[in-house]
């Protein structure tokens, strides 16, 4: 039994160092391939602010011109430094309440479906920013990031300090 055993936990620990391999390349193509939509998107509302503004103005959502500039910017721009990975975890915060916000105004109907109706509640427009956020902002942005370039190069590390 004990052959047998350590069979397979050398396949399982081969396993997972397979799958830890395959994090920081993951990581990297789900925030190129999102973000970069994501930045598409808040450039279309920053160069079409008046439009935007009347459409959050149907939303009932309040100063929708100001409310459109918060948006896109926080699309645009924080799209940008997601796509390269800079100060990923800080800007993955405004992004996921942006979604949240989308959510709650313009897909309200798919956001209170989450348990009745999980499929509509996938299928709405900031289901995949709004989870690409989060996951980088629990999992960080990975290997292939400015992040990690200013962790690997620019931060000491210091005996006793608090790794993140």
């Amino acid at each position: 039994m004990n052959g047998l055993q350590g069979m397979i936990r050398r396949w399982y620990q081969r396993l997972i160092a397979g799958a830890n391999f395959l994090q920081a390349p993951l990581l990297l193509f789900l925030r190129v391939y999102f973000f970069w939509q994501l930045f598409l998107s808040g450039k279309g509302k920053l160069f079409n602010i008046e439009r935007t503004a009347e459409f959050f103005g149907s939303l009932n959502i309040p100063l929708p011109v100001v409310s459109a500039y918060i948006a896109g910017a926080t699309e645009c721009f924080g799209g940008l430094l997601l796509v390269v990975g800079l100060c990923s975890r800080l800007v993955a915060i405004p992004v996921a309440f942006t979604m949240l916000v989308a959510y709650l105004t313009a897909d309200y109907e798919a956001f209170t479906s989450i348990f009745s109706d999980p499929d509509k509640f996938v299928a709405a427009a900031p289901f995949p920013f709004l989870l690409v956020a989060l996951l980088v902002l629990a999992f960080g942005p990975g290997a292939f990031s400015i992040d990690a370039l200013i962790k690997r190069f620019a931060i000491p590390e210091r005996p006793g300090a608090l790794k993140f």
